[in-house]
């Protein structure tokens, strides 16, 4: 049970044991949870019927789980973490710029994982609601510090555990075998439309700045289209199934409480089984409160290391995890489960914060230096990449800026633009859009041929290391 002793460091050739097919299991697994069944009831809260609620999550899903798709590539050809990477746009310590917004990230959705899980479970069985957020953080925090191979390991478990549950209730459902109690069979309407296909597109999204944590283990030279597929069918077919699932746990069962619903519809099913699916939800969630721990440890320490030099050792990787964990703990006891709504708007701005990046970071790769990178340079202080990179930080103040008109954070502030098009959120459809154009037009004095030299030189000294 060794921990892993790779942090925000290179991996080398040697050391990459990873394998494409893996993927689908993992991104698969981390949408697989109640969290997931709760995005279904976006459409239905607006009267939209359970059928357009499952075709608009459908579309928003593969929609936004193109953009996690195509980052995970960077993973193999780099053999870095996310964020690292994003300091050829942004700078070496410019980047902190976008930290900010991936931190929060990471904590404010594992605060909503322990509370909505302790508040589940207290209404199921009457556990008590602190415990059981401690028990989810803590068991989330060992993950994260053992590292790569557990996460993954534990996984494929949650996989194979959560795969024939879920197909069996499914089918129940299908068959008609699980009696209606609420019906609010809903229609079409564009608002709810359109907000079921932002929230399910958005909720892929936030996976971006960590994707590529996950793949800088496999074979450098691994097929790119591989492994966007695999992550593209991992996580966009567990979505699309879970968020159908919650259009018909709303229309049919009234329901507004993902874990709970879970629980009603198999026990109408079959005595207890809704307490087994449940449970195996909670045990796919707390997976996925490994993984943001995870990808919040990258975060901070390489945050410090933009910030201060400090270099990544086994010691930090603890500290961090344990911080981390301790902060998402204190603001769930400062919450309770009606305070949700409010920790939902704060994961909304950082929506709003990641998207300019994404689509900053994907222009760059993709469009602009097309893969090639001096992946030493990235440690570099005073590199080819800069301290502060003006081309990232510009674009990603000018995305950000537009899409001030469009915010739609609900009994909080909805912009004008927003208020023009009756409350639907495409604030992160124009900033993906203004983000991307800006670069690009910025991009337009970038020269490869000066950053040619430092590329090779790169390559030699990442050839001649044992």
């Amino acid at each position: 049970m060794a921990i892993e002793d790779k942090s925000i460091d290179y991996v080398p050739e040697r050391e990459r044991h990873g394998r494409v097919i893996d993927q689908v299991p993992f991104w698969f697994l981390g949408n697989f949870h109640f969290f997931t069944v709760a995005i279904g009831f976006v459409g239905p809260s607006m009267g939209l019927s359970c059928g357009y609620t499952a075709l608009s999550g459908a579309l928003g899903i593969l929609f936004g789980t193109l953009f996690v798709a195509c980052h995970a590539s960077q993973g193999a050809e780099l053999g870095l973490p996310q964020m690292i990477q994003s300091r050829a746009q942004f700078g070496f310590r410019g980047v902190v710029v976008v930290l900010i917004g991936t931190l929060f990230t990471f904590v404010g959705f594992n605060v909503a994982n322990c509370v909505l899980t302790a508040h589940g479970l207290h209404g199921i069985l009457g556990w008590n609601e602190p415990a059981v957020a401690t028990l989810a953080a803590a068991a989330g925090g060992l993950l994260a510090i053992y590292g790569y191979d557990w996460l993954h390991r534990v996984f494929r478990w949650c996989f194979v555990l959560c795969l024939p549950l879920y197909t069996l209730l499914s089918i129940a459902l299908l068959a008609g075998r699980i009696p209606a109690s609420h019906l609010q069979p809903g229609t079409f309407t564009w608002v709810g439309f359109c907000a079921q296909f932002s929230a399910s597109a958005s909720f892929n999204i936030t996976y971006a700045p960590s994707v590529s944590d996950y793949s800088r283990y496999l074979p450098r030279y691994s097929d790119p289209r591989a492994i966007i597929a695999a992550v593209f069918a991992g996580a966009s077919s567990s979505a699309i199934w879970l968020i159908a699932l919650g259009g018909w746990l709303a229309t049919r069962l009234g329901a507004n409480d993902g874990l709970v619903a879970l629980y009603d519809a198999g026990n109408a099913l079959l005595p207890h089984f809704g307490l087994l699916l449940a449970l195996a939800s909670v045990v796919a969630l707390v997976a996925t409160i490994g993984l943001n721990a995870y990808s919040g440890m990258l975060t901070v320490v390489t945050a410090l290391n933009s910030l201060f030099g400090i270099r990544p050792t086994p010691p930090l990787r603890v500290i961090a995890v344990a911080a981390l964990t301790a902060v998402t703990l204190a603001v769930s006891f400062s919450i309770d489960s009606g305070s949700i709504p409010l920790v939902y708007a704060v994961l909304t701005i950082m929506l709003y914060l990641l998207v300019p990046w994404t689509a900053i970071n994907l222009t760059d790769y993709f469009v602009v230096r097309r893969g090639r990178y001096a992946i030493t340079e990235f440690f570099q202080p005073h590199g080819i990449y800069g301290a502060w990179g003006s081309r990232g930080l510009i674009a990603y103040g000018v995305g950000f800026a537009a899409t001030l008109p469009f915010f739609v954070l609900p009994d909080i502030y909805t912009g004008p633009a927003a208020r023009a098009l009756g409350g639907v959120d495409l604030g992160w459809l124009v900033g993906l859009a203004v983000s991307a154009a800006v670069y690009l037009l910025l991009a337009r004095t970038y020269d490869p041929s000066c950053e040619a030299t430092a590329i090779d030189e790169s390559e030699r000294v990442l050839a001649m290391r044992p």
